[in-house]
């Protein structure tokens, strides 16, 4: 009996940045397969895009503020809900929109099987590249808001590389509110077979967080404004970014206050929570076959 067979390599861990390049590959060649639909859906996301600017110039030719906010402020704060939002739609929401069809098909069985994190898989292996096309948009805007501030004649807005720094981790923290939201809601596909009441409900709660949160004011504002912060916390999602941005004096000042500490908090603290709502659901998944 041969006795020197060699002995099988134990399980490793795969590369995840590896896996996720490969991702955004096959997605990409995916879309460039149908070119005429991804030039559509550049298309149709850009001028929705331009239609969302141009509501606002219509606004801000009758009045010079919104809660605050001038225009060249507002179209920061405008860019930053693009960025974050194209960040989301192009990673997470595709696959978020399938996983309820994947558990009614069977399909969760096979990623269940996959030598990978299963959350990892659902969440990223689809990318619509056509959904970044507005980010595009929303960084000329941005561009083009803080030139304006910049160099007004009077009191002109100064950046520093900490206000640099602090701006893209503010919009991470950001996409990760939204993203948590995303999936704590796609996984109750599990216990309630179909959700998409629960997912168009993302929809409504994330409008909260294309606006700036000093509208929310007076006897009905107020509770909206505290419960849509420190509860479900979609409020800071674009708010606090644009501000660090638009308005940095305030914000640098305000980061030893609750509010800029929480957004990072909450961040972390809802991808702990949705981890946990996923993992849950896992543990009551019953094979389709089953």
């Amino acid at each position: 009996m041969n006795t020197n067979l060699p002995i099988p390599e134990p399980f490793t861990r795969p590369d995840y940045l590896r896996v996720f390049g490969k991702f955004l590959q096959n997605s990409l060649v995916r879309d460039m397969t149908f070119r005429a639909n991804f030039v559509i859906d550049c298309v149709s996301s850009l001028t929705w895009t331009l239609m969302n600017i141009g509501f606002y110039l219509i606004i801000f030719s009758h009045t010079n503020q919104i809660a605050g906010w001038g225009k060249f402020e507002f179209f920061i704060f405008l860019g930053t809900g693009m960025i974050v939002n194209s960040l989301v739609q192009a990673f997470f929401m595709p696959n978020c929109e399938e996983f309820s069809e994947l558990i009614r098909t069977g399909g969760l069985d096979f990623a269940l099987l996959k030598p990978i994190d299963t959350q990892f898989l659902i969440s990223l292996q689809k990318v619509e590249w056509s959904a970044l096309s507005n980010g595009i948009v929303a960084l000329v805007l941005i561009a083009f808001g803080l030139s304006q501030l910049m160099f007004r004649s009077e009191n002109p807005l100064r950046l520093d590389g900490f206000t640099l720094l602090l701006y893209p981790l503010y919009v991470l923290c950001g996409v990760a509110i939204l993203y948590s939201l995303m999936i704590a809601l796609s996984a109750s596909s599990i216990w309630l077979g179909r959700n998409q009441s629960l997912y168009d409900f993302w929809f409504y709660i994330t409008n909260f967080s294309r606006y700036p949160m000093e509208i929310y004011d007076g006897t009905f504002g107020l509770p909206l404004r505290w419960f849509f912060t420190f509860i479900i916390p979609v409020l800071v999602v674009v708010n606090v970014p644009a501000q660090t941005l638009a308005q940095p004096v305030s914000s640098l000042s305000n980061m030893r206050q609750p509010l800029a500490i929480f957004t990072v908090l909450a961040a972390v603290a809802c991808l702990l929570l949705s981890r946990w709502i996923f993992q849950a659901s896992l543990f009551r998944y019953r094979s389709a076959s089953s």
